[in-house]
C-alpha cells in the first residue's frame, strides 16, 4: 500500500508531469574515451569531421517537437566550428561547457582542470556572445578522487555542474552519491547545483536509464518505466543526455577492441527513434530554466529560483 507522500506525488504527477531535462554533449565521433587508445587528439583536426552535420540533425528533431535542450560543447568543436554553436544559440538553445579536449578530469592536475576549462568557456563565449553558465565533465570522470573539481568550477564562475554518476562502471561514477539534484556546499563558501543523470533503483543498486549507451541499447520499455517511476514515485525530473554521433550511422569506424566497439555502435540505427519516441511522449527544457539563467545570460532572482531547481 502506498504511503500518503506517495500517493499525493502519484496524484501530483498524474495531473501535472513535470518538464524533464533535455542534454546533449557535442562532441564528435573520434573524441570519445572507448577510443582515446587508438585515436590521438593530434590526429583530430585530419580526421573527417561529422558533428556539424549530426548537431544540425539534432536541431531540426527538436524543432519538429518545439523541443529546447541544453548543449553541452567541447571547446575544440566550438573553436573549431564557431557558426555551430551561433546556431544552437540562436535556435533558442542553451550553451554550456563540456571541457576543452575532453580529457577525463581525474587524468588531470587541478591546475590542468583549470586551463582546460577556461579554454573551453573562451572558445563557446567567443563563438555566441553569452556567458556559460553550466558543466559536464568528458564521460563523467569527477569522481571521488577528483571532487576538488567543484571548487575549481564555482571559483570558475559556474552556477551548476552536471557530472556526478551515482552508479558503479569501470571508467566513471560515485556510487554512494546522491541520485537526485542537490546543492554543494564547498569550503570557500561558494555552493554549485549538482544534477545527476537519472539512475532507478532496483534491489538497492544505482541502475542508468535515459542517456547515452543506456538509451540505446537497454529496451524502450525499460525508458519508459524509469520515467513513470521518476513522475510518479519519484516526483522528479529525468536528465537525458545523448551525443550527435549516436544518431550517425555512416561515422567512419574506429578500430578498438570488442568492448569498445559494442559501446559504441550497438543500436545506433535505433536511436533517432528512441528519442522521437521520448520527444512526442513527454516534455522537457534545458538546464537554465532550472537554475534562473534568461536567454541573455543575465540571471534572474537567486535563492529562491536555485531552491526550486532541486526540488
Amino acid at each position: 500500500m502506498l504511503s500518503k507522500d506517495k500517493e499525493k506525488v502519484r496524484s501530483n504527477r498524474t495531473v501535472s508531469p513535470p518538464k524533464h531535462i533535455m542534454t546533449v554533449d557535442v562532441e564528435d565521433y573520434f573524441m570519445v574515451e572507448a577510443f582515446a587508445g587508438s585515436v590521438s587528439r593530434d590526429s583530430w583536426e585530419s580526421r573527417p569531421s561529422r558533428v556539424v552535420m549530426s548537431t544540425r540533425r539534432i536541431l531540426s528533431l527538436f524543432d519538429r517537437y518545439n523541443v529546447k535542450g541544453t548543449f553541452f560543447f567541447v571547446g575544440w568543436v566550438a573553436h573549431k566550428f564557431p557558426e555551430l554553436v551561433r546556431e544552437v544559440h540562436a535556435r533558442g538553445h542553451e550553451l554550456a561547457c563540456h571541457s576543452y579536449w575532453h580529457r577525463t578530469v581525474y587524468s588531470q592536475t587541478p591546475d590542468e582542470f583549470r586551463e582546460d576549462t577556461q579554454a573551453a568557456v573562451r572558445a563557446i563565449e567567443d563563438a555566441a556572445g553569452v556567458k556559460v553558465f553550466g558543466y559536464r565533465a568528458p564521460s563523467w570522470s569527477i569522481t571521488k578522487d577528483c571532487l576538488w573539481a567543484l571548487d575549481v568550477l564555482a571559483e570558475e564562475g559556474f552556477t551548476y555542474d552536471s557530472s556526478i554518476y551515482p552508479i558503479h562502471h569501470d571508467l566513471y561514477g560515485v556510487p554512494g552519491a546522491r541520485r537526485f539534484p542537490y546543492t554543494h556546499r564547498l569550503k570557500d563558501g561558494h555552493s554549485l547545483l549538482e544534477f545527476p543523470p537519472a539512475t532507478v533503483q532496483v534491489l538497492g543498486q544505482n541502475l542508468p536509464c535515459a542517456g547515452g549507451g543506456y538509451l540505446r541499447i537497454f529496451p524502450l520499455a525499460y525508458t519508459h518505466w524509469a520515467f513513470r517511476k521518476f513522475q510518479e514515485d519519484y516526483g522528479k525530473r529525468v536528465v537525458v543526455y545523448f551525443h550527435p554521433w549516436e544518431l550517425d550511422t555512416e561515422q567512419p569506424r574506429i578500430r578498438e577492441e570488442l568492448k569498445s566497439r559494442l559501446r559504441h555502435y550497438t543500436n545506433l540505427d535505433k536511436m533517432t527513434d528512441r528519442l522521437e519516441i521520448l520527444l512526442q511522449t513527454y516534455s522537457f527544457q534545458p538546464f537554465r530554466e532550472l537554475v534562473g539563467v534568461k536567454r541573455d545570460s543575465s540571471l534572474q532572482t537567486t535563492g529562491e529560483t536555485a531552491r526550486a531547481a532541486i526540488e
